[in-house]
């Protein structure tokens, strides 16, 4: 894994909120506090089971009563696990936040015969981000160099195919289709983001937004999470790769998938994510208080803002819309702006078949949007795929 560790305190400060003299979450309030460590060990005696019917747990923690408050809902929490379960997955997760606040409000995987060893697969890092890598890729093309929605591109052969024959420079002549980064993300074109790899980022861009987005680095969390790896390309066609998502070297967690989708909606700004509530003893005193926190702010708001054209057609006429049309036609959403990012590749083992779904859905009067991200893993038989059960649970969310 490559640490990277040249940036300069001048670039931090531009990317990171600087929060001089905001009280912590490890904020002792009424009683001495529970400190980050303290709070990954009580969390350990939860029963993530529990979250389905109560937002509540009792527990006991060296000797202590300690009663836990989370942000989960428990109806949401409880439709997620059974659709997960009845997915006809081989595994499946799901990760529902405020991008707005970074409160989780579901993270839900399958409990059937997953594949997963008991782990949560909403924190696991240890599969390919598939083409959910172009969000990062399209930023850099829009911040780094200066382009638009609008932006004309060619390419050659077709969309979901990579090989070196389509990574020319020019694409002429009468095979050569063009597009626009518009088109070219909502369709999810590999050819084109090759070459955008290869001819407007390179490594040393492509690695900035990376770590931005924050691959390759410990996110907080209240339980512990798997960093998400970015691997630093050097050959040319790697490069092509790498930017397409069309590799199996990108590693990202559903929990970080959901970060990143929420920056995208939350005008650039990514929210430290957490679940804790606040944490009180036996005597309600309040040991440790949780609250919204900026983690991180990797692009612009203009450029969020063209991510956000982009995932919107994505959602509305690409590769997502066969999921969102059914919300579309009803009247509870027609004042919703819906965003997507689908992504599909096989796992590291060539057994697997990776499917994600990264979305929002955010209401027209600009509070209480919501982030979305489904990882489903099917098997020799293709199970529910990952778009369906994001909508299905964005519905369930909204319904009346």
């Amino acid at each position: 894994m490559l640490v990277i560790l040249f940036y300069s305190v001048s670039w931090l400060s531009a990317h990171f909120e600087e929060r001089p003299g905001r009280p912590s979450k490890e904020l002792q309030i009424e009683a001495p506090g529970l400190t980050k460590a303290d709070l990954a060990s009580i969390l350990a005696l939860m029963d993530m089971d529990l979250l389905a019917s109560t937002d509540v747990q009792h527990l006991e923690h060296n000797g202590a009563a300690l009663t836990v408050e989370t942000s989960i809902v428990p109806s949401l929490q409880r439709y997620a696990s059974n659709l997960l379960d009845r997915s006809k997955t081989h595994a499946a997760a799901a990760v529902v936040l405020r991008p707005e606040t970074g409160e989780i409000l579901a993270m839900a995987m399958a409990r059937s015969k997953g594949g997963n060893g008991g782990e949560n697969l909403c924190l696991k890092a240890d599969l390919p981000a598939a083409s959910l890598f172009k969000i990062v890729a399209a930023a850099a093309a829009i911040e780094a160099r200066g382009m638009s929605p609008e932006t004309e591109l060619t390419f050659q052969g077709g969309k979901y195919t990579l090989y070196r024959s389509q990574l020319k420079a020019l694409d002429r002549g009468r095979y050569a289709v063009q597009t626009t980064l518009r088109d070219a993300f909502a369709d999810s074109i590999n050819p084109v983001f090759g070459k955008l790899g290869i001819y407007e980022l390179g490594p040393e861009i492509m690695q900035d937004y990376a770590y931005r987005f924050l691959f390759d680095r410990p996110i907080p969390f209240d339980l512990p999470l798997e960093v998400s790896h970015f691997d630093v390309p050097e050959e040319e066609f790697a490069m092509a790769e790498i930017a397409s998502g069309f590799n199996k070297r990108t590693l990202i967690s559903p929990l970080h998938a959901a970060l990143i989708t929420g920056a995208v909606s939350n005008e650039g700004v990514i929210m430290e994510p957490w679940m804790v509530k606040r944490v009180r003893d036996s005597e309600g005193r309040i040991l440790y208080q949780g609250e919204p926190n900026v983690l991180a702010r990797p692009i612009q708001p203009g450029t969020a803002q063209s991510l956000r054209d982009l995932m919107s057609l994505t959602a509305n006429e690409g590769t997502a819309r066969s999921a969102f049309r059914p919300l579309q036609r009803r009247k509870t959403f027609r004042d919703f702006d819906f965003g997507a990012k689908t992504g599909s590749i096989n796992d590291p083992t060539n057994q697997y078949r990776v499917d994600w779904l990264a979305a929002y859905a955010l209401p027209g009067h600009g509070h209480g949007g919501l982030g979305v991200v489904v990882l489903a893993v099917h098997g020799e038989k293709l199970g529910i795929r990952a778009r369906d059960m994001a909508r299905l649970i964005i519905d369930e969310h909204f319904r009346p």
